[in-house]
């Protein structure tokens, strides 16, 4: 009888190659920093009188804790930029960063939720991603020229959403599994 030795071995080298050093390189890079990246204006001002705006609002120690805290402050609407009351900011995007400012997970903010976006699985997807996302902005470029604000902050928006999947190489698999739990969704 031959037994094959991968199934009733694995040797320790491999354990930790494969688990226990990437998740101690995964704990030095945190804590994971929460950010948002929206559009703020006061009340009452049009859409040509908005500007761009990214606020950090918190850090925690784990994916799953980063994506937690973004979820209650989009789903509460409390993200503030100021004491100003009649200054108010509409989140577009979640962004979650580690220590060395690598992305871990990133999502569209659409209706009170958001909704995070499956990383890249390979580095070439990740050229085809950056392609992808050059091209549309340099259509929002053009667009701009133009004159045509509203598209042009279109294909700003879904170049930005091609670029969520960009996850740093470190946590893809990570973020990718978290993304399959069914609490996740």
């Amino acid at each position: 009888m031959n037994r094959d030795p991968q199934t009733t071995f694995t040797s320790i080298g491999d354990v930790l190659a494969r688990q226990v050093m990437p998740d101690l390189y995964r704990a030095a890079r945190t804590p994971l920093r929460v950010t948002f990246i929206g559009v703020a204006g006061f009340d009452g001002c049009n859409e040509a009188d908005s500007f761009d705006r990214t606020v950090a609002i918190g850090e925690a120690p784990t994916p799953e804790d980063a994506m937690c805290l973004a979820s209650q402050r989009v789903s509460r609407c409390d993200i503030r930029i100021s004491a100003d009351e009649a200054l108010r900011f509409q989140p577009r995007f979640a962004v979650i960063i580690d220590r060395e400012h690598g992305m871990v997970l990133a999502g569209a903010v659409r209706a009170g939720i958001i909704v995070w976006q499956e990383p890249v699985s390979s580095n070439a997807e990740a050229r085809r991603v950056v392609t992808d996302a050059s091209r549309l902005r340099g259509r929002a470029f053009a667009a701009a020229d133009r004159g045509e604000h509203a598209s042009a902050r279109e294909f700003r928006e879904s170049a930005a959403l091609l670029e969520a999947r960009l996850v740093d190489p470190i946590w893809r698999e990570t973020v990718a599994e978290l993304l399959r739990l069914p609490q996740a969704a």
